[in-house]
């Protein structure tokens, strides 16, 4: 826990995913909903997430109790695509002159991340490692317009069964964030700090190069620092630096964007 911050209550529950029998030994995949009340000087807010586990007994007793890692979506220097497995490069095609105009609406953006921080939206694709996919529907819920469709490799879109790679692909997001000169743009800033709220962070853990991970900044802490939800492993208003993720290492970079409004 941060310095200045302490948890006061701690709640959890917990419910059984399925259920494997083999003669003497029984493994139990299960998720637990953790929420932390936590105090930072005179703010209270409720940290929540979504933990997956599996615990295997043998002969009734309890041999051992782990969490279960998501895996990554990054396929050296290209692109997979975590439903199907599809690799493709992504090479953002800049396009000057088709400027959509639309105002990001912050609000918007938060309630979508706040009511579906730990749920599935029926109206979009779910995907196992579904991270990006939520920070994309968080942003269209604020007004950004997508563009590009059919083209996976061009703008950002999701369609039926289809979607662009920077819709859904971590570190195809941050390229996009990066270089966008039409629809959904960004501008990337220094410091956590200078982010508001429905701004985005990408996060790479190992340091290589290759972004993991994306959340949405949700609220603030009492020293104006981000609290985010993300999916994959599902959290709301979690500290941004994600120091007590067992994906964090010493190495780990973080890229921030704000996102602007359309001309």
């Amino acid at each position: 826990m941060e310095t200045g911050k302490s948890i006061v209550k701690v709640k959890a529950a917990g419910q059984v995913i399925s259920e494997r029998r083999d003669l003497e030994e029984t493994v139990l995949d299960y998720t637990v909903h953790l929420q932390y009340l936590v105090k930072h000087g005179e703010l209270f807010y409720l940290e929540e997430e979504l933990e997956k586990r599996q615990a295997r007994f043998i002969s009734e007793e309890l041999h051992e109790d782990i969490e279960i890692h998501p895996f990554y979506e990054i396929n050296d220097g290209g692109m997979l695509n975590t439903e199907t497995g599809e690799t493709g490069f992504f090479n953002l095609e800049r396009v000057e002159d088709e400027r959509v105009a639309y105002t990001y609406d912050r609000l918007k953006a938060v309630r979508y991340a706040e009511r579906w921080w730990n749920d599935y939206n029926p109206a979009y694709k779910k995907f196992e490692v579904d991270c990006t996919n939520f920070v994309s529907q968080c942003l269209h819920a604020g007004g950004a317009p997508m563009w590009g469709s059919p083209n996976r490799s061009k703008g950002w879109w999701m369609a039926r069964n289809t979607w662009s790679y920077s819709w859904a692909v971590a570190n195809a997001l941050r390229i996009y964030l990066s270089n966008s000169r039409t629809g959904l743009r960004a501008r990337e800033v220094k410091t956590a700090g200078e982010l508001n709220l429905g701004d985005v962070i990408c996060y790479d853990f190992q340091g290589d190069g290759r972004f993991d991970h994306n959340t949405i900044v949700t609220a603030k802490d009492a020293n104006g620092m981000p609290l985010v939800n993300a999916h994959t492993y599902n959290s709301r208003m979690r500290n941004w630096a994600y120091k007590d993720s067992t994906a964090y290492t010493p190495n780990i970079k973080y890229k921030f964007y704000t996102i602007l409004d359309g001309d």
